[in-house]
């Protein structure tokens, strides 16, 4: 059956191999955003964090997870990956304080690459929270406004609400007061455009997952 002429309340059961799959990588991405997001990168000239490459696939799973498992289940996992992300900066933060072997001369560097501004760790755990339940509700809304027909509408559509948010949230908390106001702006825009275009050009990837989920048995 075509996800797009299924019964806007029907879901599927949480207790299955799919479903751990779509939980692990939707976790990962979101751990290993963290990780990598301490690199600018320069791409055509547009400076934006390194995490940009994988962060949005959280979005395209979320979207994968409401669609086919129901609000309620994807909110859960939103809280889960907040909480898994608390952990992972935690033990990090610890591994980071514990003093190091005598010979070991890498503790500037990791503390280069791993260590967190408490600003920018506070405000990335806020604009993943706004920005993920956002997306979430949005498209459990939509989905039923739309009788779950048109779900590409759905999946770009609370994108663009959700990471528009979080691009906000993220840039404005981390950076006002630091950057001129146009620059906010500017950095606002590119990645909202960047993260939107991403969930776009992965549309019929969703397609396809969210279609096979639904075709096989809970």
């Amino acid at each position: 059956m075509d996800a797009q002429t299924i019964n806007p309340t029907r879901t599927k059961s949480s207790y299955s191999p799919a479903f751990l799959v779509i939980l692990a990588g939707f976790i990962t991405s979101l751990l290993i955003a963290n990780i990598i997001a301490v690199k600018l990168i320069d791409i055509w000239g547009w400076v934006m964090p390194a995490g940009v490459i994988i962060f949005p696939l959280s979005y395209i799973i979320g979207d994968v997870l409401t669609e086919v498992y129901g609000y309620r289940r994807a909110r859960q996992v939103i809280w889960l990956g907040f909480f898994c992300n608390l952990l992972a900066v935690g033990a990090i933060t610890l591994a980071m304080a514990l003093p190091p072997a005598a010979f070991w001369d890498g503790q500037e560097a990791f503390e280069r690459i791993l260590g967190y501004a408490p600003r920018l760790l506070l405000v990335s755990f806020l604009a993943y929270l706004v920005g993920e339940f956002t997306n979430a509700y949005v498209l459990a809304k939509m989905k039923i406004a739309t009788q779950g027909r048109w779900l590409w509408t759905r999946t770009i559509g609370s994108t663009l609400v959700g990471q528009g948010l979080d691009s906000a949230v993220f840039i404005i908390v981390a950076f006002l007061g630091t950057i001129p106001l146009e620059g906010l702006v500017l950095a606002i825009l590119i990645q909202w455009g960047v993260k939107s275009a991403y969930e776009t050009v992965a549309t019929p990837l969703t397609y396809l997952v969210v279609n096979y989920l639904i075709g096989v048995s809970p």
